[in-house]
């Protein structure tokens, strides 16, 4: 994305607004803000209860930089409860665009022109950055953060219906404000959960998302994504936020041909595999072979549910929103300002 490429001439039209989430980032939240483009009309940043001199750093530079607000929570909320409070007041500013950038100095702001210019041009609603482009980027990842991302990639893609998407906990995104004026922020997760959980309700109201290759970039705090939380605690999580999406989506908006197969499927399954194993300790403990009857009760169902269940999974598949709501709510008149 360079000048010459109309990138400049294109986003000036636009209010594009960064919310920075702020917590125990005073060692870096003056380069982080110092680092924003000149193009970026309004930064909020959002103090989450920090103990340390966070706020009042970036106070400091706000005394400098007039784009600058500096709210602050009483207490912490977590990184979803500040970007909450973020994009209200981004909402409020009239911002198009609203871009997620933390207060570690660990996104790359010379990557936002390719962050948000699917959203310039009309192509998407929401963009998320994506570490798992090419070997040269997993290699600079921990592999801690590789082993974690791995196995929430899978989870997230059969949670939030977003199947071509990877690094789901990447927080470095933009949204326009199609989507965000639409968005029930109070059903997104305040705490760690936050990504996958706008994945999700992103995915209810019908958003374009897609991923945008940026490199890692890694500082020496701590990654707060451990393999514990990962595997332990977001199940629960990920199993709520996709029961939620299939009753408010699938059953709720759009009665869907995949709601049958899985009401169908899901009960075969169980069926199927609990009265197989149910037989096979019977006759194993009896020492005798099962009747042919027998296995073809408990095999019949198994392989008709997973046939229903992998049905559900592929019609899933293929109801991945692709027309952006930004295109779909806007005005004839408002054409000319959503294209490059």
């Amino acid at each position: 994305m360079t000048e010459s490429s109309g990138f400049e001439q294109t986003v000036r039209r636009w209010h594009v607004a960064v919310v920075v989430p702020a917590f125990r980032v005073e060692n870096h939240i003056e380069d982080v803000l110092r680092s924003i483009p000149a193009w970026v009309r309004t930064i909020i940043v959002v103090d989450d209860g920090s103990p340390d001199h966070t706020g009042g750093l970036a106070r400091g530079v706000g005394e400098k930089d007039s784009r600058i607000t500096v709210i602050a929570h009483p207490q912490n909320q977590g990184v979803g409860g500040s970007m909450k409070t973020g994009y209200q007041a981004a909402l409020e500013k009239g911002a198009d665009i609203v871009v997620k950038m933390d207060g570690d100095d660990q996104m790359d702001p010379s990557a936002l022109p390719h962050l948000i210019w699917p959203l310039l041009k009309g192509e998407a609603d929401y963009a998320k950055g994506n570490r798992f482009w090419d070997l040269s980027a997993l290699r600079i990842m921990p592999l801690s953060r590789r082993l974690g991302n791995t196995a929430l990639s899978f989870m997230c893609k059969l949670v939030t219906g977003y199947w071509t998407l990877m690094d789901p906990t990447n927080g470095y995104t933009a949204i326009h404000r199609a989507a965000l004026s639409r968005l029930p922020l109070n059903s997104v997760a305040s705490t760690y959960f936050f990504e996958c959980s706008m994945l999700i309700n992103l995915n209810i109201i019908g958003a374009v998302t897609v991923d945008v290759p940026i490199k890692a970039r890694y500082g020496v705090e701590p990654s707060s994504l451990s393999i514990r939380r990962v595997l332990l605690e977001f199940p629960p999580k990920l199993l709520l936020g996709y029961l939620r999406r299939f009753v408010v989506k699938k059953v709720l908006y759009d009665f869907a041909l995949d709601v049958l197969y899985l009401v169908a499927g899901i009960p075969l399954l169980l069926f199927g595999s609990v009265f197989g194993i149910v037989k096979w300790v019977h006759f194993f403990r009896l020492g005798i072979p099962a009747p042919a009857g027998t296995i073809m009760l408990a095999a019949l169902p198994v392989i008709l549910g997973f046939q229903l269940v992998l049905n559900a999974i592929i019609f899933d598949f293929m109801s991945v929103p692709t027309k952006p709501l930004s295109r779909l709510t806007s005005l004839p008149t408002d054409e000319g300002n959503l294209s490059a």
